[in-house]
Protein backbone atom coordinates (compact mmCIF):
# COMPACT_ATOMS: atom_id res chain seq x y z
CA UNK A 1 0.00 0.00 0.00
CA UNK A 2 1.17 3.45 -0.43
CA UNK A 3 2.31 5.83 2.08
CA UNK A 4 -1.18 7.55 2.32
CA UNK A 5 -3.17 4.44 3.41
CA UNK A 6 -1.51 2.85 6.02
CA UNK A 7 -3.72 3.64 9.21
CA UNK A 8 -5.66 7.30 8.97
CA UNK A 9 -4.22 9.30 6.73
CA UNK A 10 -0.43 7.45 6.78
CA UNK A 11 0.17 7.84 10.45
CA UNK A 12 1.12 4.31 10.94
CA UNK A 13 3.48 4.37 7.81
CA UNK A 14 6.39 4.96 10.17
CA UNK A 15 5.68 1.57 11.97
CA UNK A 16 4.82 -0.14 8.84
CA UNK A 17 8.64 0.85 7.36
CA UNK A 18 9.59 0.00 10.67
CA UNK A 19 8.59 -3.71 10.62
CA UNK A 20 9.49 -4.11 7.06
CA UNK A 21 13.59 -2.85 7.72
CA UNK A 22 13.45 -5.18 10.81
CA UNK A 23 12.65 -7.92 8.69
CA UNK A 24 14.59 -8.09 5.90
CA UNK A 25 17.07 -10.28 5.58
CA UNK A 26 20.70 -9.21 6.85
CA UNK A 27 23.45 -8.44 3.98
CA UNK A 28 26.97 -9.16 5.13
CA UNK A 29 29.57 -7.87 2.25
CA UNK A 30 32.49 -10.66 2.34
CA UNK A 31 35.48 -8.89 2.81
CA UNK A 32 34.15 -5.70 5.27
CA UNK A 33 35.12 -4.99 8.81
CA UNK A 34 31.82 -5.95 10.29
CA UNK A 35 32.15 -3.81 13.43
CA UNK A 36 32.96 -0.35 12.00
CA UNK A 37 30.66 -1.07 9.14
CA UNK A 38 27.72 -1.54 11.02
CA UNK A 39 28.30 1.02 13.71
CA UNK A 40 29.66 4.18 11.57
CA UNK A 41 25.96 5.36 10.64
CA UNK A 42 24.77 4.08 14.48
CA UNK A 43 27.04 6.71 15.65
CA UNK A 44 26.36 9.26 12.62
CA UNK A 45 22.86 9.15 14.11
CA UNK A 46 23.96 9.53 17.59
CA UNK A 47 25.85 12.82 16.36
CA UNK A 48 22.78 13.99 14.77
CA UNK A 49 20.55 13.52 17.81
CA UNK A 50 22.79 15.40 20.33
CA UNK A 51 22.16 18.45 18.21
CA UNK A 52 18.78 18.62 19.07
CA UNK A 53 19.34 19.17 22.22
CA UNK A 54 20.58 22.49 21.32
CA UNK A 55 17.65 24.01 20.04
CA UNK A 56 15.98 26.77 22.38
CA UNK A 57 12.26 25.93 23.10
CA UNK A 58 9.52 27.70 24.65
CA UNK A 59 8.78 24.98 27.04
CA UNK A 60 12.22 23.60 27.83
CA UNK A 61 15.00 26.61 28.11
CA UNK A 62 18.48 25.06 28.76
CA UNK A 63 20.79 27.66 28.30
CA UNK A 64 24.25 25.80 26.87
CA UNK A 65 26.70 28.10 27.25
CA UNK A 66 28.99 26.98 24.56
CA UNK A 67 26.14 26.09 21.73
CA UNK A 68 27.43 26.71 19.09
CA UNK A 69 31.00 25.33 19.78
CA UNK A 70 29.26 22.20 20.56
CA UNK A 71 27.31 22.45 17.04
CA UNK A 72 30.34 23.04 15.34
CA UNK A 73 32.60 19.95 16.63
CA UNK A 74 29.16 17.73 16.66
CA UNK A 75 28.91 18.44 12.81
CA UNK A 76 32.74 18.07 12.09
CA UNK A 77 33.06 14.78 14.15
CA UNK A 78 30.13 13.38 11.37
CA UNK A 79 33.03 13.76 8.78
CA UNK A 80 34.86 10.19 10.28
CA UNK A 81 31.90 8.52 10.91
CA UNK A 82 31.52 8.93 6.87
CA UNK A 83 34.73 8.35 6.37
CA UNK A 84 34.94 5.05 8.53
CA UNK A 85 31.99 4.14 6.41
CA UNK A 86 33.87 4.11 3.13
CA UNK A 87 36.84 2.58 4.23
CA UNK A 88 35.38 -0.58 6.43
CA UNK A 89 33.64 -2.04 3.20
CA UNK A 90 37.03 -2.52 1.89
CA UNK A 91 36.06 -1.12 -1.79
CA UNK A 92 37.97 0.69 -3.68
CA UNK A 93 35.43 2.68 -4.98
CA UNK A 94 33.57 3.24 -2.11
CA UNK A 95 36.61 4.21 -0.28
CA UNK A 96 36.65 6.64 -3.21
CA UNK A 97 33.34 7.60 -2.11
CA UNK A 98 33.76 8.36 0.81
CA UNK A 99 36.48 10.34 0.81
CA UNK A 100 35.05 12.35 -1.82
CA UNK A 101 32.03 13.03 0.50
CA UNK A 102 34.70 14.09 2.95
CA UNK A 103 36.23 16.87 1.36
CA UNK A 104 33.08 18.21 0.25
CA UNK A 105 31.65 18.21 3.76
CA UNK A 106 34.66 19.39 4.95
CA UNK A 107 34.79 22.82 2.44
CA UNK A 108 31.19 23.67 2.78
CA UNK A 109 31.71 23.30 6.95
CA UNK A 110 34.18 25.97 6.82
CA UNK A 111 31.91 28.27 4.79
CA UNK A 112 29.33 27.67 6.89
CA UNK A 113 31.44 28.59 10.41
CA UNK A 114 32.79 31.68 9.07
CA UNK A 115 29.43 32.82 7.95
CA UNK A 116 27.78 31.33 11.68
CA UNK A 117 30.74 33.40 13.37
CA UNK A 118 30.00 36.50 11.60
CA UNK A 119 26.43 36.27 13.41
CA UNK A 120 28.53 35.66 16.62
CA UNK A 121 30.06 38.38 16.48
CA UNK A 122 26.75 40.66 16.61
CA UNK A 123 25.60 39.10 19.93
CA UNK A 124 29.56 38.21 21.28
CA UNK A 125 28.31 34.98 22.92
CA UNK A 126 28.03 31.44 21.80
CA UNK A 127 25.33 30.62 23.36
CA UNK A 128 21.72 29.91 21.61
CA UNK A 129 19.58 30.78 23.71
CA UNK A 130 21.32 34.27 23.41
CA UNK A 131 20.28 34.11 18.91
CA UNK A 132 17.14 33.33 20.07
CA UNK A 133 16.76 36.99 22.31
CA UNK A 134 18.72 38.77 19.97
CA UNK A 135 16.34 37.98 16.90
CA UNK A 136 13.34 39.23 18.71
CA UNK A 137 13.03 42.44 16.68
CA UNK A 138 14.54 41.77 13.69
CA UNK A 139 16.18 38.38 12.31
CA UNK A 140 19.81 38.06 11.36
CA UNK A 141 18.81 36.86 8.04
CA UNK A 142 17.24 40.03 7.29
CA UNK A 143 20.32 42.05 9.03
CA UNK A 144 22.70 40.09 7.25
CA UNK A 145 21.07 39.64 3.76
CA UNK A 146 24.06 38.95 1.30
CA UNK A 147 25.67 36.34 4.66
CA UNK A 148 21.99 34.74 4.33
CA UNK A 149 22.20 34.48 0.66
CA UNK A 150 25.38 32.40 1.13
CA UNK A 151 24.57 30.16 4.11
CA UNK A 152 21.17 28.82 1.81
CA UNK A 153 23.47 28.57 -1.26
CA UNK A 154 25.99 26.72 1.16
CA UNK A 155 23.39 24.57 3.03
CA UNK A 156 22.10 23.84 -0.31
CA UNK A 157 25.06 22.35 -2.06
Amino acid sequence: KGPNKVGYKGILQPFSDAIKLFSKEQVFPIYSNYISYYFSPIISFILSLMLWMLIPYYFNMISFNLGILFFLCCTSMGVYTVMVAGWSSNSNYSLLGGLRAVAQTISYEVSLALIMLSSIILIMDFNMMKFFIYQDLIWFFFLMMPLSMCWISSSLA
